[in-house]
């Protein structure tokens, strides 16, 4: 019977497969194509032979390249071609009808005879539906109608399509294999999307060097058009239509002339960053610019100089910045002013009036509050209502400021300047993915029910290795209603699906959560060898072997893929756990490095000799993805330096934590360290005492005895309680030997004991405390004090207390431990914490009487109201609530703080009058404050980084 659970999942994954392997996945949508024919389904392919592609001569230029990329991922797919057909149907019996209305003559006409119904896109912003038509034209059976709205709504359909045959939008930029089927097939009806939720949504390459451009160099000459090509193609496949260049040394309209004519031949709407205004790169002024970049002193060659970025976009679809930056994307001069900078604008616009020779308004425009700009908004400064507020992020994944829900709509409405990547100060990030995705949804969702819905563009770095990320930022910018927390998982096993087939998507699934979700504890760049704690709670030692788990279960999954699958795998899944569960052990040992050799332990130049070889393997994981993997097709991309950080800016080359050698005697010495306690014995004078130990510890204790000589000695380990559990017993120590202590709770007494453990070896003995806490057998409910604490993750409430327009969401996998709860809309108002108002409730139970601070551990959320903050409140039992402000302290140190961590731990104090069970309340005031875990501290806690391991909990 043990069993038929196990047998009952692989009934499960098997009956999923098969319906997998005959029906396409649909990122999201639904579901068109399949791999075995039925009742009036559309013969994409069938018996080796293509349906021919029909596009008008006259139709939109991205639309016949978006055609001909489907012409070749047809034949990747079935290995048969379809014939492209242009202005002609040749009376084909089954023809694919791609067009956009109003200016495809054939999708005209079978609109104008009521063939083709397209009532629910015609007049919408990049919708688009597909549609097996019946009879469509004299001589022609069946035809597969896709059809657009416009140019975009025309080439989406034709990539989801191509998406759904089986060619991952990641095929080139990841080498994902398309899955191959001999026969293709569309279900009869229609299938309608009726256009994206944010209007322009987009990616930004930045701070490219050295990978991106490295790259980009020797694969292609530069970072030029056909760089851009790709870029673009990539953009478009994941329904994305908005691109701001790389900029690091480059000017996108003048490096290479053919970019800007292909990218709006694509169909790319096409930006500069927040600080090049007129559609002039920074690169453009220092070649061309004459004098500062200051407009009070020299006003007149700036306006020229931007006239002629105007001039340049001609009718390109282009998104305007206007403002000014100080060069170089710093800050504007100390003397600078609001009525100045509404000069500027009202300059800048005259500009683009004049050269268009249209109203400013029939541009679009957008003006980034970055940084200092917010601040000039905020004291006054406005522009014209046409023009889009580009609100913006903290750098570090955290919004700024977001629209009042009373505020008036604005004609250019608001947008969001999101960050994936920064160079900048605490610390640059730019190695890897440190993105969960949960996150990133968090915000988003955020800035969209705040009505900043006109452009969403994301900072990527060097576009890898962002792949996940992008894919979900601009999957969730087109449909956020698809995407709620609750299906973040669903999302990540249908993307690994679309990426390397069903049979291992939950598996993948599992580790892009897992990694991300620990890459995101702490940006790589800000690791370091104080990061977790070496000798509190296990931290450290459990970091690195959840994070060498997650790689073990990365190579087994590796090894069992198809081969076609491993150079994706390697991009998209493998390389970063390897390359950063390498990264937290190289620290880890430093760390034992330097501990160790202040105790004098003989393993001190063991691991030195392990930060030398994980630091050489971090070059060789390097060293393989840029030569390597995919023959190397992508040299220099793992180019970035990482280690050796010594304030913001990256190192110039990687540095190797310093390391100490010691020199031993020959004769050995016996030490002994205990968990919790930097000391050692005999050194330390104390009396050693291990954490005590309660029924929900799993693992135990440890007790290290070391040498701190070369030669051996002979130890034993000794209890005289039963129930306590010594494994070794006894042994020979030549380097050292880690002892677990535990207890066999069967046997154990209830209530408290103090039990001797006696260390013996070369003629000493060392008696060590420890601590045997049996709760009685008539606990209460909830979590158990131990050890001076208890530590309660966030979605583990007793009980959620909602009212009749506000409650709770759990936001799976969200901040550094297990998940997030947050208030739910995010568009409540204030509530008043108190009675029966929306509250959390943990049960607890406390040892004693007195004093005690509750930690509550909240997401780095910046008050994006601009008001007073924002809060939450906190009680015990049926005390007033204590109001906290999260947002308080606006200095930069408690900013740095905040991002370096992602946290922001704050510290009530309480007072117990008794001992045993109580309440704690935990009780919404505003939206957007996202509690992660609670620490009650009742004076044993000890120093650490995410929190102590939660606690017993009956």
């Amino acid at each position: 019977m043990k069993k038929l659970p196990c047998v009952i999942a692989s009934i499960v994954l098997l009956v999923f497969c098969q319906v997998i392997s005959a029906h396409a996945q649909a990122l999201g949508g639904r579901s068109i194509v399949s791999f075995k024919n039925g009742s009036n389904y559309f013969p994409l392919v069938a018996d080796g032979k293509s349906a021919p592609l029909y596009t008008d001569t006259a139709e939109y230029p991205g639309v016949k390249i978006a055609v001909k990329n489907l012409q070749a991922d047809i034949v990747s797919v079935s290995q048969s071609s379809p014939v492209l057909l242009a202005g002609t149907t040749r009376n084909a019996k089954q023809i694919v009808i791609i067009g956009s209305i109003g200016k495809s003559r054939l999708i005209n006409k079978l609109i104008s005879e009521k063939k083709l119904d397209v009532s629910s896109i015609a007049g919408k912003w990049e919708a688009h539906l597909t549609q097996v038509v019946k009879n469509p034209l004299p001589g022609i059976a069946q035809a597969l109608v896709i059809a657009g709205s416009d140019k975009r709504g025309t080439i989406y359909g034709v990539y989801e399509l191509s998406a759904q045959i089986g060619v991952s939008p990641w095929h080139w930029w990841a080498d994902v294999p398309v899955q191959e089927h001999k026969s293709l097939y569309v279900l009869p009806g229609r299938s309608v999307d009726a256009g994206p939720a944010v209007k322009y949504r987009g990616i930004f390459i930045n701070d490219e060097a050295p990978s991106f451009s490295g790259w980009a160099k020797e694969k292609f000459g530069g970072i030029n058009h056909k760089v851009y090509e790709r870029v673009f193609e990539l953009i478009l496949r994941l329904k994305g239509n908005y691109l701001w260049p790389a900029m690091w040394g480059n000017a996108f309209n003048d490096d290479d002339k053919l970019d800007p004519v292909l990218a709006d031949e694509y169909g790319i709407v096409m930006g500069t960053s927040h600080h090049e205004p007129m559609d002039r790169a920074q690169q453009e002024w220092k070649r061309y610019g004459k004098g500062p970049w200051n407009y009070e002193q020299n006003g007149a060659v700036l306006r020229d100089f931007w006239k002629k970025g105007i001039e340049n976009m001609g009718s390109k679809e282009t998104i305007v910045t206007v403002g000014m930056r100080g060069d170089g994307d710093m800050p504007m001069t100390e003397g600078s002013n609001i009525a100045l900078l509404e000069k500027i604008v009202d300059d800048q616009r005259k500009i683009i009036a004049d050269v268009t020779g249209k109203d400013a308004s029939k541009t679009p425009q957008m003006w980034a509050l970055y940084k200092e700009v917010q601040d000039y908004y905020d004291k006054g400064m406005r522009v014209p209502d046409d023009v889009t507020l580009l609100l913006c992020d903290d750098n570090w994944g955290n919004i700024r400021k977001l629209p009042g829900l009373d505020e008036k709509q604005r004609k250019g409405g608001y947008g969001i300047y999101y960050h994936f990547d920064y160079v900048g100060g605490p610390r640059n990030y730019k190695w890897l993915n440190t993105n969960p995705i949960s996150k990133t949804w968090e915000q988003m969702h955020l800035a969209y029910e705040y009505g900043a819905k006109q452009v969403w563009i994301v900072n990527v770095g060097d576009l890898k290795p962002m792949e996940f990320p992008i894919s979900f930022f601009l999957d969730y910018a087109w449909g956020p209603d698809r995407w709620p927390a609750k299906r973040l998982g669903d999302y990540t096993r249908l993307w690994a699906a679309q990426q390397f087939g069903p049979v291992h998507a939950g598996e993948i699934a599992d580790i892009l959560t897992l990694y991300t979700k620990y890459n995101g504890r702490r940006k790589p760049e800000l690791l370091d060898q104080t990061t977790y704690s070496l000798v509190n709670y296990q931290e450290f030692e459990n970091v690195v072997n959840d994070y060498n788990k997650l790689k073990e279960r990365t190579l087994r999954l590796y090894k069992l893929i198809a081969p076609k699958y491993k150079d994706a795998y390697y991009q998209l899944v493998m390389h970063p756990v390897e390359a950063c569960s390498n990264l937290n052990e190289l620290d880890f040992e430093a760390a034992k490095n330097r501990l160790f050799a202040e105790q004098g332990r003989a393993e001190t130049n063991i691991t030195a000799e392990n930060v030398k070889r994980l630091f050489a393997k971090d070059a060789e994981i390097s060293s393989y993805y840029n030569k390597v993997l995919a023959n190397g097709k992508w040299n220099h991309m793992m180019d970035q330096t990482h280690i050796g950080y010594t304030y913001w800016q990256q190192p110039p080359v990687d540095k190797m934590p310093e390391v100490k050698t010691i020199e031993l005697p020959e004769s050995p010495q016996m030490g002994v360290a205990i968990e919790g306690s930097a000391a050692w014995w005999p050194m330390e004078k104390s009396k050693p005492i291990l954490p005590a130990l309660n029924p929900g510890d799993k693992d135990g204790c440890y007790i290290d005895i070391f040498n701190r000589g070369k030669d051996k000695f002979e130890f034993t380990a000794a209890s005289t309680a039963p129930y306590v559990t010594i494994l070794p017993k006894n042994g020979q120590v030549g380097i050292g030997q880690r002892i677990l202590v535990n207890v066999d709770w069967s046997r154990a007494p209830k209530g408290l004991q103090h039990v001797p453990v006696s260390i013996s070896g070369l003629g000493d003995k060392l008696v060590v405390d420890v601590i045997v806490n049996n709760f009685p057998a008539s606990r209460a409910s909830g979590f158990w004090e131990n050890n001076g604490y208890i530590s309660i993750e966030a979605a583990h409430y007793s009980k959620a207390v909602a009212s009749a327009n506000a409650g709770w969401l759990i936001i799976p996998g969200y901040g550094r431990t297990l998940s997030g709860v947050m208030p739910t809309p995010v568009t409540i108002k204030r509530q008043m914490p108190g009675g029966n108002s929306p509250h959390l409730e943990y049960e607890i139970n406390t040892t004693d009487t007195g004093a005690v601070k509750v930690e509550a551990y909240v997401s780095p959320t910046i008050d994006f109201k601009n008001a007073d903050g924002l809060h939450y409140a906190v009680s015990i039992d049926d005390e007033q609530p204590r109001l906290v402000n999260i947002d308080a302290d606006k200095s930069e140190a408690a900013w740095n703080k905040s991002v370096s961590d992602n946290i922001k731990i704050f510290t009530t104090i309480h007072h117990l009058y008794k001992a045993g069970k109580h309440v704690l309340k935990y009780w919404m005031v505003d939206p957007a404050v996202v509690l992660e875990k609670i620490v009650i501290n009742t004076g044993g806690e000890k120093p650490n980084y995410l929190g102590p391991p939660e606690s017993f909990r009956k």
